[in-house]
């Protein structure tokens, strides 16, 4: 359509985001701010923040069009069948009215799960579309794809477009692993910590990484300095099943990450929540690795269960180390909470939605994860009522 009015993408149009790098095209949102990237030490991390897992862009129109220019970069696996393109979910009002998908972009092929080499092929840039919404002042959000870096580019509609009116809601900010950052979600509203955010009626900043929740201290400080009425850090996997920490170190680790939060956020409900079930590394240490028999991605761990009484750590230890920091803690700072990660997915929940890659939910799990989270946590008992 060549009707179609062009609105500049601006920083002030984007949430969830903590930092946005202006590009030669456009606008690429990140989830940690600069310094902090500066301080990342690979390249799956710096990856991981790139994709904007909880970005969207809101603003209010009467338009009946919608076109979202973006230059997508993809993920691929050298010998796996090619991931499907991300999705944009579209809502009007809070509520999801429509999906799109951009064909085209970059392609970053990773060439050894092991190794990490990867190969880039560049390519052009494509456009979500989105027609027949409601002829009426709403509230517009499009989710960017939370599998994909996504530079934004352009934004087309056939009205004008305001700002998003203040909905005055609280903000949760959540860290965690790649389950918090949505592997193996269908969509970006569906991923568990966005579900539980609608079904709370806050407003979502989630700085959940896949393989990156490892108590890095640029993380903690960006917590510090970020705004938020709620915070939650989910623990302890990553640790486990990259085997970066024995108990000596990670306890420390956990009251250093806990103090850092502190001293921007004194008061705020803190929850801790330490690993969901995972049964390849319950009682086994990392480092976890790669298994392709049978022709599909899995994982196992690869540590020896008899090095526990070494220090070397398995989500039991993990959980026991945490639940103990917490209480030690609470004693001063009531305002700190425990869950512990088998509420929100256990034996039970395992045995009717298993782990189809052995570490990650699929949609399900992630509704399941969701389900509990919201009545556990946002629930009439719960540490964010």
């Amino acid at each position: 359509m060549n009707n179609l009015i062009t609105t500049p993408v601006t920083t002030d149009m984007l949430r969830g985001a903590l930092d946005v790098e202006h590009t030669a095209r456009g606008l690429l949102p990140h989830r940690l701010p600069g310094w902090a990237r500066r301080q990342i030490p690979d390249d799956h991390l710096a990856l991981a923040e790139a994709q904007p897992s909880g970005v969207r862009l809101a603003f209010r129109t009467r338009a009946t069009v919608i076109e979202l220019e973006t230059l997508p970069t993809k993920r691929a696996y050298r010998g796996v069948p090619a991931l499907a393109d991300g999705v944009y979910d579209l809502l009007v009002d809070g509520g999801l009215t429509a999906q799109a998908t951009v064909t085209g972009g970059n392609v970053r092929t990773v060439l050894d799960m092991v190794t990490q080499a990867v190969e880039l092929r560049e390519g052009p840039p494509g456009t979500a579309r989105f027609t027949d919404l409601p002829a009426r002042d709403k509230d517009i959000e499009i989710w960017l794809p939370h599998t994909e870096i996504t530079e934004v580019i352009a934004l087309r509609t056939d009205a004008p477009v305001s700002p998003a009116t203040a909905g005055g809601r609280k903000v949760w900010l959540h860290h965690g692993s790649s389950i918090s950052h949505g592997s193996n979600a269908t969509h970006p509203t569906a991923i568990w910590p966005a579900l539980a955010a609608a079904r709370g009626g806050v407003e979502l900043v989630n700085l959940g990484f896949g393989g990156g929740a490892l108590l890095d201290p640029f993380t903690a400080r960006a917590m510090r300095d970020t705004p938020a009425d709620l915070i939650s850090i989910k623990i302890g996997i990553n640790i486990v099943n990259s085997d970066a920490m024995r108990l000596r170190a990670f306890a420390p680790a956990v009251h250093g990450f806990l103090d850092t939060i502190r001293e921007g956020h004194p008061d705020a409900p803190l929850l801790v929540v330490s690993p969901v079930l995972c049964p390849v590394q319950e009682d086994t240490p990392g480092p976890l690795m790669p298994d392709f028999d049978g022709g599909t991605l899995r994982f196992k761990a690869t540590g020896d269960p008899a090095e526990r009484a070494a220090g070397r750590l398995t989500l039991n230890v993990i959980r026991d180390e945490l639940a103990r920091i917490v209480r030690q803690r609470a004693a001063d700072d009531p305002n700190l909470h425990y869950l512990d990660g088998r509420e929100l997915y256990g034996e039970k929940d395992h045995a009717e939605l298993p782990l189809p890659d052995a570490i990650h939910p699929d949609q399900a799990g992630h509704q399941r994860i969701a389900d509990n989270f919201t009545r556990l946590v946002f629930g009439a008992k719960g540490p964010f009522t």
